[in-house]
């Protein structure tokens, strides 16, 4: 009888012990479920406080639980489509290369769920900041950067008149030089090879595509120099002009001025 109630406890012991692995596996994964005070005349609106409380604390697990549990048991809550916002921003917020392909997921569908909601326009600018946050350097793959773009210009469209277009369109920037400054990159290459003809045709489509490079003093340079060793010297003459009237501060200004006073002083021999 007392190997019996040993055995017994033996057993009790690694019960328990299998139920807290369990409790503790479930809180590290982001699905546990968080307990209701009994009373609450507002289960819904209690969640979506605890869970954005935990969001702006950077607690992006247990901010995900909550809005989790929102969305999954509060089915005709009002504040469904905002917990399903919450459930992106924890996403967004974690920063890795798998949170942020589920954050893209979470804006895409919310986007597909509540085309007309009120926050449309702020899941638009986080899917696209989700794509921004996976930009790689200029001389790497571009296709996140072309994806935030894209993202981007849609918010431009869609929503002109919402208050988050000035930091939409700030972005949408960045972005856009991030591509150009690819583009730049293999012309200069081009230029120091030197292969000239490859340097004007890169450069030329850069500033076709993006008239408002950041960087856009730098193509003028390298584009009018290219111009002037294949001896198109009156094309050239624009590209340099362009930098001392569009720049203030340049790195290429001192170089420009020699350019455009040597090419017109032999424009004017030959006349």
């Amino acid at each position: 009888m007392r190997g019996s109630s040993l055995h017994t406890a033996v057993r009790a012991v690694a019960a328990i012990a299998l139920l807290a692995a369990v409790a503790a596996c479930s809180s590290a994964t982001g699905t546990g479920r968080r307990n209701i005070p009994a009373g609450t005349t507002q289960p819904d609106q209690f969640l979506y406080e605890r869970g954005t409380e935990a969001l702006n604390r950077k607690r992006w697990l247990t901010a995900r639980e909550f809005f989790k549990q929102l969305n999954e048991a509060y089915t005709q809550s009002p504040l469904r489509p905002d917990a399903k916002l919450g459930i992106g921003d924890t996403f967004l917020g974690e920063g890795s290369a798998g949170s942020l392909v589920q954050a893209i997921a979470e804006f895409q569908e919310f986007l597909s769920f509540y085309p007309l909601n009120p926050r449309a326009d702020y899941a638009q600018y986080k899917l696209g900041m989700a794509h921004f946050r996976q930009m790689r350097a200029p001389q790497r793959d571009q296709t996140e950067t072309r994806e935030a773009i894209r993202e981007f210009e849609t918010f431009v469209v869609r929503y002109p008149k919402s208050a988050l277009l000035s930091e939409v369109t700030s972005k949408l920037r960045e972005a856009r030089d991030r591509l150009s400054e690819a583009d730049f990159l293999v012309g200069r290459f081009y230029y120091r090879q030197p292969w000239y003809p490859g340097a004007i045709d890169r450069l030329t489509a850069l500033l076709k595509q993006d008239p408002e490079y950041s960087r856009r003093d730098a193509v003028y340079f390298y584009l009018g120099e290219s111009l002037v060793k294949s001896r198109r010297e009156a094309e050239a003459l624009p590209y340099f002009e362009r930098i001392l009237a569009e720049f203030e501060k340049s790195e290429f200004l001192e170089d420009a001025r020699k350019r455009v006073a040597e090419l017109k002083g032999q424009m004017e021999r030959r006349s």
